[in-house]
């Protein structure tokens, strides 16, 4: 009877991980509703305290909701713009859609342009 047991643990283990492979990102719901996404090729995944950490994506455990695997990049968090990605701007401008010299930015809401993506800006 064990060794029925184990036979059927081994078979549904192996079905689950051919699951998994079929999939090429683990993604991460929040309790406030944001998601974000991990490529699962070379996933690492590491607690520390009350802290979950995968890939470059790091969550507080209490305020993550479900994880589940994924076809598609399903990020919809927003994320910190850094000096770097600034100074590689192509265009900045104000919600009006005018244009805005990147030097002089007062508090506001700006839409910033690279040349990979287009972000949006709150200047505190």
């Amino acid at each position: 009877m064990k060794k029925i047991y184990l036979l059927l643990m081994m078979v549904m283990a192996g079905a689950q991980s051919l699951r998994a492979a079929d999939y090429t990102y683990l993604t991460f719901e929040t309790t406030d509703g944001a998601k974000a996404s991990v490529e699962v090729s070379s996933l690492t995944i590491t607690v520390s305290g009350n802290t979950l950490t995968a890939g470059s994506q790091t969550f507080a455990l209490s305020n993550l909701l479900k994880m589940y695997f994924s076809n598609a990049d399903e990020t919809t968090a927003i994320e910190e713009i850094t000096a770097e990605t600034l100074d590689e701007a192509v265009d900045v401008y104000d919600l009006q859609g005018h244009k805005v010299s990147k030097d002089q930015l007062r508090k506001g809401i700006y839409i910033v342009k690279s040349k990979s993506r287009t972000y949006k800006m709150m200047v505190k």
